[in-house]
């Protein structure tokens, strides 16, 4: 199969000038042009892929102590029937564990400390359907018996108190009981059954674990506050619960995961949207060195333009020539950027530690930072675009020079010659 001449010109030229001194500029800046595209391609994989990591990380954390979907009543006040919600939620197919739980706010006190804690009421036995947090301390959440009045505290909130696994603590509900001295607040002797660590420090910080039973009897209600469940794909959350809230019966909210940490999740969304707009620029200002390196060429190449006009060539078979080489950058550059970037993003795990031993530094040391190692997760919605963008602007780049080339007056090329 014969390769249309126009082809062969251009991948000619973009080769030109490596065995030529007279070209030999022209090839530097093409290189240069395409080390550009490539690295910018490469930055911008890496990151957006260590931002995806960043947010898997945060998310799973998250969702190792708060569930996928709450359903509860509104001001919260008990679940009017809550053995008829669990079959009702049950009997959707994405949903596979469910668990009822008492929601409240109070102080927590030792001593002269005092802490704003969230309590907790959960079940023990299904409570490990919903959450990983509890699927990780099956053995440990039996101690939590009704009536008995134990507790499990998140790892930091242990320590700002100063207390251990068997040290007693006061519970204090907002609400108070009214007595002839006037409105008195309500306290509770706990026992400290046991302590947990989730990695996030806003839930070990603050949270409070106990028999459900126990927080309705401190807190005056007649049942369980709400209903958590688990689903198959955590991803359908906002889907289930649309379908919940057409099936389940009584007047219910439904709030899935996202609702829950909302801003932070928009935040995010926005760091990389922010961050895809600044590193795309370095991948233009890459793609637009092929403007320089277009122009030049045309200009070290009028007499073959010439030549090749007075031989038939059509103007716009002369632009195809300069847009197949400033489009061969391009591609190559965007191929390159797109191996570099993926090889570094899937094995960061290994790179990052290699660095941090030969500088000898930590870049997230665990005692300040959430996540000690850098994670990474490359996803094909991210790496698409970029591809596409990169290619985009480097054919877009091309457009005016080749333009240029197809305009050449042929007699007054050759005039000199």
């Amino acid at each position: 199969m014969q390769i249309p001449y126009e082809l062969a010109l251009g991948w000619r030229y973009t080769r030109a000038g490596r065995a030529t001194r007279r070209n030999g500029f022209i090839s530097f800046i093409s290189g240069v042009s395409m080390l550009g595209i490539a690295l910018g391609v490469a930055a911008l994989i890496i990151v957006l892929s260590v931002m995806n990591g960043f947010q898997k990380e945060v998310r799973d954390r998250m969702l190792g102590v708060v569930s996928h979907i709450e359903i509860f009543a509104p001001g919260g006040a008990a679940l009017p029937d809550m053995q008829r919600t669990l079959e009702e939620a049950r009997a959707n197919p994405n949903v596979i564990g469910a668990a009822p739980f008492v929601a409240a706010q109070g102080l927590l006190a030792r001593g002269e400390d005092m802490k704003g804690v969230l309590v907790r009421g959960i079940d023990p036995a299904r409570e490990p359907e919903v959450t990983d947090l509890a699927a990780e301390n099956v053995a440990g959440l039996k101690a939590l018996v009704p009536g008995e009045f134990r507790v499990f505290l998140g790892g930091e909130l242990a320590r700002q108190l100063g207390v251990q696994v068997g040290d007693t603590v006061t519970l204090i509900a907002p609400s108070g009981q009214v007595t002839p001295a006037g409105v008195l607040p309500r306290l509770k002797q706990m026992t400290v059954a046991g302590l947990f660590n989730s990695g996030h420090y806003e839930y070990d910080s603050a949270l409070v674990l106990m028999a459900h039973q126990d927080a309705e009897r401190i807190f005056r209600l007649e049942g369980p506050t709400g209903v958590r469940l688990k689903l198959k794909d955590l991803h359908q959350a906002p889907e289930v619960a649309r379908q919940l809230a057409r099936s389940l019966s009584g007047d219910l909210l439904i709030r899935d995961w996202t609702q829950q940490n909302k801003t932070w999740f928009a935040a995010v969304q926005l760091e990389k949207r922010m961050m895809f707009i600044i590193l795309t620029l370095i991948v233009a200002v890459a793609a637009f060195n092929l403007v320089s390196t277009l122009v030049m060429t045309v200009t070290d190449k009028r007499a073959d333009i010439a030549i090749l006009r007075t031989l038939g060539a059509s103007p716009r078979s002369i632009m195809g020539i300069f847009v197949v080489q400033g489009a061969m950058v391009g591609v190559v550059g965007t191929l390159a950027g797109l191996l570099l970037g993926l090889a570094i993003a899937f094995n960061i795990d290994v790179i990052v530690p290699a660095i941090e031993r030969a500088l000898h530094t930590r870049f997230l040391p665990q005692d300040i930072y959430l996540i000690s190692r850098m994670p990474s997760d490359p996803q094909s919605s991210d790496i698409v675009p970029i591809a596409v963008i990169s290619l985009i602007l480097a054919f877009v780049a091309t457009l005016y020079p080749s333009w240029r080339a197809s305009r050449v007056n042929p007699a007054e090329a050759l005039r000199y010659e």
